[in-house]
């Protein structure tokens, strides 16, 4: 099965109304919405309205700003989004003054989901991946046994070893508590003849995520395109709520 989720739902219109007129041409199964952000409460209306399944997209490093969120919460994630934006390998260090703040910032978008959505998420996953840091990992923040976004695949000699094999140590750790594909692959990487292909293929022999941002000009077109749609026909396409 192969599940194509678009992320930042919720983040502003652009966002959102992209990823609502390619679900409407089916060209997305699923979303993952901001909570806390300029369009999140609309974003969440009409995602009741059209029925599309929508997970939480955990998100530390773009700055709440809707008027709404509580200031607490606009300060522990401000704490937090200092110490990631240090490096880009700064996910990867567990911070012992910040466990309190992860826990308490993700709780809090949890919590506000639940509000304006009136469920719960269909899965988790993370702006810019930031699910994956150290500090969700090793305190298990995420709630076990709900769907989770894996890390990315990569087939050999995309990535070096070192970078395949702390994919897949982290992939271990998610499987022992939480629920995942067996791939996942971004649009942005797979634009090029042949690739598509391949991973439809994969698609059909096991559970498939395909990640886009359908603000993204070039994904928007691709998803919309004769191409993609053709693909489609020759694939089953569902959402985590199936898995």
């Amino acid at each position: 099965m192969l599940i194509i989720n678009a992320d930042d739902w919720g983040r502003d219109s652009v966002s959102t109304d992209t990823g609502l007129a390619c679900y409407r041409q089916g060209r997305i199964s699923s979303t993952s919405a901001m909570v806390f952000m300029e369009d999140s409460e609309r974003g969440a209306d009409l995602a009741a309205t059209v029925g599309i399944d929508t997970g939480l997209h955990i998100n530390f490093t773009q700055r709440f700003n809707h008027p709404g969120c509580p200031q607490w919460v606009v300060r522990e994630q401000d704490r937090i989004r200092r110490f990631l934006e240090l490096s880009k390998y700064a996910l990867l260090i567990y911070n012992p003054f910040l466990c309190r703040a992860f826990k308490s910032v993700f709780n809090a978008q949890l919590c506000e989901f639940v509000r304006i959505f009136g469920r719960d998420p269909s899965h988790f996953d993370g702006h810019q991946h930031m699910h994956l840091g150290s500090n969700m990992l090793f305190q298990r923040i995420i709630p076990p046994g709900v769907r989770v976004r894996r890390s990315f695949s990569f087939r050999s000699g995309e990535k070096s070893a070192v970078n395949r094999v702390y994919r897949r140590l982290v992939d271990r750790r998610l499987a022992q508590t939480y629920q995942l594909t067996e791939s996942f692959f971004a649009l942005s990487s797979n634009l090029g003849a042949g690739k598509l292909e391949a991973m439809f293929a994969l698609a059909g022999e096991a559970n498939v995520e395909l990640m886009t941002h359908t603000w993204n000009q070039p994904e928007y077109d691709l998803l919309m395109s004769e191409r993609f749609g053709c693909l489609l026909e020759t694939a089953e396409v569902g959402s985590y709520a199936r898995m």
